[in-house]
């Protein structure tokens, strides 16, 4: 019952989650990344809320995403009801979507980023997300998504990656979304260089994309980033 998109840039070590749904409160429950490990969105369904823990624990202990995602899989009797995306440090991807899930039931993967989704309006939701997030983030999409070559990331990475993600929530909701509609987002950034961005529009009854545009236009002003500057650094 959720569209979700994973981002880990390998090179210098910055992740990303995103996550949408026509329920409430998604960002409590689905999308988590973690600097220098990667990430992890939870869904399907019904959700599993461990499922990040474990992922977190295998990645820690140099697994790779597949591995962690069969850890966590095969621990879980309600497996058939999940659907979860892992991503590694190295951007590799591995998805699970159990037979009990809803359709339409989509995704799309590419080194560094990759999008999943269950119970959706349309089966190239997951592909127009990757598809937008990859234009808006590297200087080589068409051969990361006909070639399965790894992106060259621009230098403008990190700055651009906000504006990124959403652009790609809006390609994602364009070609469909949630066939219920789309009630909750959710995105974090972690990096080693900035301070964790983590949004949340918990419902909405008309535009998403707007209400999460609205946080990342006040996040992006002087008076926040000066706070987010004074912040320390890992």
């Amino acid at each position: 019952m959720t569209l979700s998109l994973l981002h880990v840039h390998p090179e210098t070590g910055t992740s990303a989650s995103l996550a949408a749904t026509g329920s409430v409160a998604v960002g409590g429950y689905v999308n988590h990344c973690w600097r220098g490990l990667g990430a992890c969105a939870t869904q399907g369904l019904t959700t599993n809320p461990w499922y990040p823990e474990g992922v977190r624990r295998a990645l820690e202990q140099g697994l790779s995403a597949q591995d962690a995602l069969n850890d966590v899989v095969a621990g879980d009797a309600g497996a058939s009801r999940r659907q979860c995306l892992v991503m590694d440090a190295d951007g590799r991807s591995a998805l699970h979507t159990g037979i009990d899930n809803q359709p339409v039931v989509a995704s799309a993967r590419c080194p560094g980023v990759a999008a999943a989704g269950n119970m959706l309006a349309d089966a190239a939701v997951p592909e127009a997300m990757v598809t937008a997030f990859l234009a808006a983030t590297c200087e080589d999409p068409d051969a990361v998504l006909k070639q399965g070559k790894a992106p060259r990331f621009r230098e403008t990475h990190d700055v651009e990656l906000l504006a990124a993600l959403i652009e790609a929530l809006e390609a994602g909701l364009v070609a469909g979304g949630d066939h219920r509609g789309c009630r909750s987002v959710a995105l974090r950034i972690e990096s080693f260089t900035m301070a964790p961005i983590d949004l949340r529009v918990d419902w909405v009854e008309a535009d998403p994309v707007t209400e999460l545009r609205a946080l990342a236009h006040r996040v992006a002003s002087e008076d926040f980033q000066a706070f987010l500057r004074s912040l320390p650094h890992r």
